[in-house]
């Protein structure tokens, strides 16, 4: 996506939170290989919320960035039976949420608000989630479809770096729901 001009939106992220970075006297160049791997991995297209073009092509909202799945936004209704095993994975519109054979899991707020977001985390809970698939690296599943056993494959300088940006966005508060196991879903 471009901005106005010539200027593709990932190479301002880039830009703008190496800058935040270095006026907070953080490590910049881990911050802008951080924004590399994120803008590049894919993460948007989960954990920020979605504006549509007048072609109808979601964006990422650049107000919103990885905040997660929006606390505001009710999921549209569903069959359970279109969600056993075998059967379809189903996506809202902003891509923020999955309901699947695992039940509905909400893409999480990576932003560093410390009430809804990564904000009280430490880089350690950090690589330890992606490592193990487990919130803050000990606590419940995370699940599908967060690729996190290809993502927890990536060198711990580049799952710091990918620490070390997210903690250089500014905070949204936004509190994504919890997880609804399948068992869950016809209640």
């Amino acid at each position: 996506m471009r901005l106005r001009g010539s200027i593709p939106v990932a190479a301002l992220l880039s830009i703008l939170s190496v800058a935040f970075a270095w006026s907070q006297g953080t490590d910049a160049p881990k911050v802008k290989r951080g924004a590399y791997i994120v803008n590049t991995s894919g993460c948007h297209d989960c954990h920020s919320p979605k504006v549509y073009t007048p072609e109808g092509l979601p964006e990422p909202d650049q107000k919103r960035l990885l905040s997660g799945h929006p606390a505001d936004e009710t999921l549209p209704g569903y069959s359970i039976d279109m969600v056993k095993p075998g059967q379809w994975v189903l996506f809202n519109s902003n891509l923020t949420a999955a309901i699947g054979p695992w039940g509905i899991s909400y893409a999480a707020n990576l932003t560093p608000d410390n009430q809804t977001g990564i904000g009280l985390w430490q880089e350690e809970h950090f690589v330890q989630a992606l490592r193990t698939g487990k919130h803050m690296g000990q606590g419940r599943p995370i699940l599908p479809p967060m690729p996190w056993p290809g993502i927890g494959t990536m060198s711990d300088e580049d799952l710091t770096a990918v620490f070390a940006y997210l903690k250089s966005l500014p905070p949204i508060k936004n509190p994504v729901p919890a997880p609804v196991p399948f068992e869950q879903l016809g209640k």
